[in-house]
């Protein structure tokens, strides 16, 4: 059951008329799932075919247009970009006019919050950052995985309200995140999100080599308790060698690493000291078998560096 407070209908947005500028894998299924809470999407730009089949997909019968057409056709405008590309769209789009007072302008990226959108707001629109804390696939899947989802929500005060309602509509929980606090909350998720996705690919080529049939299997039960006891428990989660302080078997890691998987050995051992200095921190790791554990550690990077030159 969600634990945020109901908007007064007098806050919830009109039905409104939504545009998506850039469809990629994020502003179809923001715009579909829009749709289903009694919106009508009414214009789309892409370039790149896969763009215009997620269009396709995600949003038929809505004509797939240029930019400046979706400003004009649109009250609320998605603009979601790549990061990089945001803050040169939203100056484009203002310079050119084809910002248009009252427009509703919500952007998608993690980093920034609605300070980008100031060329817009200029021109009178009303910005929002909007960040949905998941991950996209480009499918109608991605509309279903909205619900409960948590927002990263930025927006000037007067249109809090507006923005959480937005959200809310979506299936999603709206979480308040200050201008300032942006790149830090976005760099907090890829560090969770992003960097999970590359130690899970690389266990399971590991344990392919290893002769492993099954990996995905294998690894499911595993890794789905990890994460709920890391989220239930935070430190007091970490079991395995590092935690332990079993200096021996981290040392046979980093020799099977290097001889199996070099490319590997780097990640571990910085893992393997975050782990080390957090269980240590917390009393898990017991401070006798520490220095030997460090040794290891020290030793491996050493090692790593002068097999690099």
């Amino acid at each position: 059951m969600s634990t945020v407070p109901q908007p007064d209908p007098k806050d919830r947005p009109a039905r409104l008329t939504v545009g998506v500028v850039g469809a990629g894998r994020v502003g179809p299924a923001l715009a579909a799932s829009l749709q289903l809470a009694g919106h009508r999407p009414v214009a789309v730009s892409g370039v790149s075919d896969a763009s215009v089949r997620r269009a396709a997909q995600l949003l038929p019968d809505v004509p797939l247009v240029t930019p400046a057409q979706v400003m004009e056709r649109a009250d609320l405008v998605l603009l979601t970009v790549p990061d990089d590309a945001l803050p040169g769209l939203v100056e484009g789009l203002a310079e050119t006019g084809a910002v248009r007072p009252g427009q509703l302008l919500v952007h998608t990226s993690g980093r920034y919050g609605a300070k980008v959108l100031d060329p817009a707001l200029r021109a009178g629109a009303l910005p929002l950052a909007l960040h949905p804390a998941m991950t996209f696939t480009g499918t109608p899947v991605d509309v279903q995985r909205l619900a409960g989802c948590s927002f990263g929500v930025t927006a000037p005060e007067e249109l809090r309200l507006a923005a959480e309602a937005l959200v809310i509509e979506m299936g999603g929980e709206p979480e308040w995140i200050a201008e300032a606090a942006r790149p830090l909350y976005h760099a907090a998720l890829a560090l969770g999100a992003n960097h999970l996705v590359t130690l899970v690919a690389e266990s399971m080529e590991l344990l392919r080599t290893a002769g492993v049939e099954a990996p995905d299997r294998m690894l499911g039960p595993l890794l789905g308790a990890a994460l709920d006891n890391a989220l239930r428990s935070g430190d007091a989660a970490l079991t395995g060698p590092v935690a332990r302080g079993d200096a021996g078997t981290v040392a046979a890691h980093v020799t099977e690493l290097r001889k199996h998987a070099p490319q590997t050995v780097a990640g571990y051992l910085a893992m393997a000291r975050a782990t080390a200095d957090r269980a240590l921190a917390h009393g898990l790791l017991k401070p006798e078998l520490a220095e030997d554990l460090l040794g290891v550690l020290a030793d491996g990077t050493d090692t790593a560096e002068g097999d690099a030159r």
